[in-house]
């Protein structure tokens, strides 16, 4: 198949699922930049969206599914089935993004 497959239901559409290989994950974790708090808390005052955090999320997220993936395919899936997000602090200013799901192996259906 190549691509890992990745999904938050617990079944793919047009993909059965022959076996189960259990729990992988990937995270990250990100600080704050002081420079971009300046600029966030200027923001705040005047309104709208914070650009420079969602950016850093947004490639958070993207590096957390990349790990996940990689963690699958070592594995021998081909895809991801109930894949969630979740958040913690870790200390002041920084946090850690894990991605996590259930890996598998898929048989296109006839």
């Amino acid at each position: 198949m190549g691509k890992i497959l990745i999904t938050t239901q617990d079944e793919f559409s047009d993909y059965q699922i022959v076996e189960t290989i259990g729990l992988v994950k990937g995270n990250t974790i990100r600080a704050r930049h002081i420079g971009k708090d300046i600029l966030a808390g200027l923001r705040t005052i005047v309104g709208g969206e914070i650009t420079e955090y969602t950016k850093m999320l947004a490639e958070s997220r993207e590096q957390a599914i990349d790990r996940m993936s990689e963690n699958a395919k070592n594995s021998g899936a081909d895809g991801i089935v109930c894949m969630r997000f979740t958040t913690s602090a870790v200390m002041q200013g920084s946090a850690e993004l894990l991605a996590y799901g259930t890996a598998v192996k898929l048989q296109k259906k006839a």
